[in-house]
């Protein structure tokens, strides 16, 4: 899958075409492991990874998705979030942070912003890893007990809490569109998982990249 992936990235470079992933989940279902793999694929002069958390200046300051715009890709290249502009109607919603208003409202201005991408060529790839309440707080108490716990700024969200869960299908019913679907992988077993969300991704760059070098488009090159 590594070198399926460096492959086909490279008629994106060559087109200059952009990309978006997204990686989803909650805290322990590996989202880390995948974006590992999907960096140890790509051209890392061609890729840049934002990892997303809440931001109370940010937030406070403009629109909320300002900070996105400004994280957009260039040409030829793409861009990777671990977490997203999702944070705003998951975690936000389950910490009290939105009200039901500016719930409707987000949910609006996120399906105009995606369709805004990709009305501009860019192919955007949103990937969700659904993982069981037992097995993420089996991972979360491996993680704790280590050397090194991880550095919480607030406490995880059970994915099996009932309110994570009408968040969830909220989240599919009103951002499931057809210019930008999502993909729902099983995550209990978390290298299948990865596998699945490297095929996901190569499915996808299949489907939307140009086949063919750009000297080979329109009108052939004639010799001097």
């Amino acid at each position: 899958m590594h070198e399926q992936l460096a492959e086909l990235q490279l008629p994106q470079i060559a087109h200059g075409r952009r990309a978006i992933i997204l990686i989803e989940g909650p805290e322990g279902a590996g989202k880390k492991m995948l974006l590992r793999q999907i960096a140890a694929s790509f051209d890392p002069c061609h890729f840049t990874v934002h990892d997303v958390d809440h931001d109370r200046r940010e937030a406070s300051e403009g629109h909320w998705l300002a900070r996105f715009w400004r994280c957009l890709p260039k040409a030829g290249e793409t861009a990777i979030f671990h977490r997203s502009w999702y944070r705003r109607v998951l975690d936000d919603r389950i910490h009290g942070r939105i009200g039901e208003d500016a719930l409707a409202r987000s949910f609006d201005e996120i399906n105009e912003f995606e369709a805004q991408q990709r009305d501009y060529g860019t192919l955007i790839m949103k990937l969700y890893l659904k993982v069981s309440g037992e097995v993420q707080q089996r991972r979360l108490a491996d993680r704790s007990a280590s050397r090194w716990p991880p550095m919480r700024r607030e406490p995880p969200i059970n994915a099996g809490d009932p309110a994570y869960q009408e968040a969830f299908a909220d989240l599919m019913h009103n951002s499931d569109t057809r210019w930008s679907p999502w993909r729902v992988i099983d995550a209990d077993d978390e290298r299948r998982a990865t596998l699945a969300g490297l095929e996901a991704i190569a499915d996808a760059w299949v489907k939307s990249m140009p086949a063919e070098p750009p000297h080979l488009v329109g009108e052939p090159i004639r010799a001097a």
